[in-house]
């Protein structure tokens, strides 16, 4: 792991929780995934792992949630309830942003940075296809795969919109958002891949930064008074995180919805400098994953 890193790590956290970081990253991590409860039960996927002999963990937080003890991703995909999308292979940090949002039916919901659509169509299941959610994504090829995923998935409530979401005109106005946004993924690095220093620098973090910043803005302006959104990424380093939310924070009337929900307890968590917001430590089940609840006042 790069110098740099493990000095801005060093810093933040202190030295024992550091190397409790690195050694996070050196786990395998288990195969995860939900069930898409939009076309499938999680009783009849239970049913189907067993006769397949595949062993699983559930997780306290969610009955949709699996952890596989004994099954490879590409096990998974050969099976047909892959096929047919009544299964969704995702992280478990990931699938954490959207029950913290709790999309709900009737509401009006934008996912500004939607692709490949792992969150986007787990809230067209939270809200039973019963929301409108608008899924942003600006880059072409990442836009297919986002449009095929919601159609795989059944999530009909989703409209599909080519858009860089900074750019969205501000006489728009959401009910709820979700952004998770683009970052230095420096809680989801892969210690071993030798190519590490090519996309993984100082200069990724710093550019992270500025964008973070212009579409955490925008969502604000975009958000209904009185109304909620959540902040998330793939980052452990908190000028992605906290630093970017106290910034918006100066500009905006907002306040921070302390995270709190059944099973957290079981997630292994980091400190944070805003309290109420959560950052997951990676391990062999989770990567690390940072998520805040904000209300626009």
């Amino acid at each position: 792991m790069q110098e740099f890193f493990k000095e801005m790590l060093e810093k933040q956290y202190g030295k024992e929780t550091m190397e409790k970081i690195l050694e996070g990253f050196c786990k395998e991590r288990k195969v995860t995934f939900r069930v898409n409860v939009l076309k499938t039960t999680v009783e009849n996927i239970e049913n189907r792992l067993n006769s397949e002999k595949i062993k699983f963990q559930k997780v306290a937080w969610s009955k949709e949630c699996f952890i596989l003890d004994n099954a490879r991703e590409n096990e998974i995909k050969n099976l047909d309830i892959y096929e047919n999308g009544e299964i969704y292979l995702q992280s478990l940090s990931s699938m954490l942003p959207p029950i913290i949002l709790g999309p709900e039916e009737g509401a009006d919901i934008l996912d500004m940075t939607a692709a490949p659509g792992g969150k986007t169509t787990q809230m067209a299941a939270i809200s039973k296809n019963k929301s409108h959610i608008t899924a942003c994504e600006m880059n072409n090829i990442r836009i297919e795969k986002l449009k095929y995923n919601v159609e795989k998935q059944g999530a009909s409530c989703v409209y599909i919109m080519q858009k860089d979401s900074r750019q969205i005109d501000d006489f728009f106005s959401f009910d709820q958002i979700l952004l998770d946004a683009p970052c230095s993924g420096s809680g989801t690095l892969n210690i071993n891949d030798k190519n590490i220093d090519k996309y993984f620098t100082s200069k990724l973090i710093e550019k992270t930064e500025k964008s973070q910043y212009a579409l955490l803005k925008k969502a604000i302006k975009i958000l209904k008074k009185g109304h909620d959104m959540v902040y998330s990424t793939c980052s452990i380093l908190s000028q992605e995180n906290e630093g970017i939310i106290l910034k918006v924070m100066k500009e905006f009337n907002l306040e921070i919805i302390p995270i709190d929900f059944i099973g957290m307890e079981e997630i292994p968590l980091l400190p944070t400098k805003l309290n109420g917001t959560l950052c997951v430590c990676p391990n062999n089940l989770y990567e690390g994953f940072f998520i805040a609840k904000i209300r626009k006042i």
